[in-house]
């Protein structure tokens, strides 16, 4: 008998295992308390409550709308305050030390520098300092006990006429820190296509990219991302279900040819659970496209999108799974190890963290079973 015919993991568990975060953004993960001091610090008087504690139910309440357009409104509060190179630097540290605190060993984090211009910072500027800041924020970690490794995506703006600029942005500062290219807002009416020539730019420079896609417009902007833009991953992609038929019987499963295209060459979706609750992408956990797509064995990765907005981590995450699907340590290791082979890290040290942090890291969990807790541990 072995832990996994005994019990499922923990929740202290979970937040102990190796984890790799893929989709995480840096303005969504802002602490209350940090957006309250800095308001006061920059002259900010837009927030709708002062008091960190309620701001952050705010924040949640807000973005627990069922719509991504009032989802994404959220983020002028957040963005208001990070219009500074001190403000960056900081927000990006408290980043990569709450994500390693959460037990992330990897991660990487997106934003988009044209949105922290507003105080004078140039592109450039705004970069290094977020790059410091996760530099930084790496170090305290070091000093804490864990250890992580953060890279930025940067992000443009779907609605903007910037994607190339971005995308020229990314690929100077690509052995810097920055590891990847996205773009991020409302995808109605504004299809990924729009965005050619940065796409072009990026494949020509041999560069990574991620699209945010098949969130809440569905089949056609996934096949967009794919077919005209040349993704590498795709941000959510839970509308690829739309794609699949299931018999009522739940017996038999029919894939269409995107989905068996996206399958077959193993792209990696950037699933975000609890964020596909709150925007409408998904009626509850339990009816979430990520059980029925485990099943047929996708490439899926498990991520935070937004944790302020969302009132997530990756251990939450992972524990709405677990009491959902009633997920394993071996579950957990396929999402994690799915992460870390779809990171836009070279090859060799992707292998590296698989086989020496994420693998040792769960070969430990799982061997707990074996060594009881006396009473003494438990005092």
């Amino acid at each position: 008998m072995t832990s996994e015919t005994t019990n499922l993991p923990t929740a202290e568990q979970i937040r102990r295992a190796p984890k790799v975060l893929l989709h995480d953004h840096l303005d969504g993960g802002l602490r209350p308390a940090t957006i309250v001091e800095l308001a006061r610090e920059t002259g900010y008087d837009g927030l709708p409550e002062t008091d960190s504690e309620k701001l952050g139910s705010w924040f949640r309440e807000a973005a627990d709308s069922g719509s991504l357009e009032r989802y994404l409104e959220t983020f002028a509060h957040t963005c208001a305050v990070m219009q500074t190179r001190d403000a960056l630097v900081r927000v990006a540290a408290e980043c990569a030390e709450d994500l390693a605190a959460d037990g992330v060993v990897y991660a990487e984090v997106r934003y988009a520098p044209e949105q922290h211009l507003e105080k004078g910072l140039s592109l450039e500027e705004v970069v290094e300092a977020v790059n410091e800041g996760f530099r930084e924020g790496e170090r305290r970690a070091r000093a804490s006990g864990h250890r992580i490794r953060v890279g930025a995506l940067l992000t443009a703006m779907r609605h903007a006429a910037r994607a190339l600029e971005i995308a020229e942005l990314a690929n100077r500062y690509r052995d810097l820190g920055v590891v990847g290219f996205d773009i991020a807002g409302a995808e109605a009416g504004y299809p990924p296509t729009r965005h050619l020539d940065a796409f072009e730019y990026l494949k020509r420079e041999n560069n990574h990219f991620t699209i945010h896609a098949g969130e809440a417009f569905g089949l056609p902007s996934i096949w967009q991302a794919l077919q005209w833009c040349g993704a590498d991953r795709l941000g959510h992609g839970v509308r690829i279900i739309d794609d699949i038929q299931v018999d009522d019987d739940g017996g038999g499963v029919k894939l269409g040819r995107l989905a068996s295209y996206v399958r077959d060459k193993r792209i990696p979706l950037e699933m975000c659970p609890t964020s596909n609750l709150q925007t409408g992408a998904a009626p509850s956990y339990a009816e979430h496209p990520i059980g029925l797509l485990r099943r047929l064995q996708f490439r899926l990765t498990v991520n935070t999108d937004n944790r302020l907005m969302s009132g997530t981590s990756m251990s939450r995450e992972f524990e709405h799974l677990v009491e959902t699907f009633r997920y394993t340590f071996d579950d957990m290791q396929w999402f994690t190890v799915n992460g870390m082979k779809s990171a836009f890290l070279p090859f060799d040290e992707r292998l590296a963290m698989i086989n020496d942090v994420i693998k040792p890291g769960y070969a430990e969990l799982k061997s707990e079973w074996l060594f009881p807790k006396g009473p003494a541990d438990s005092a």
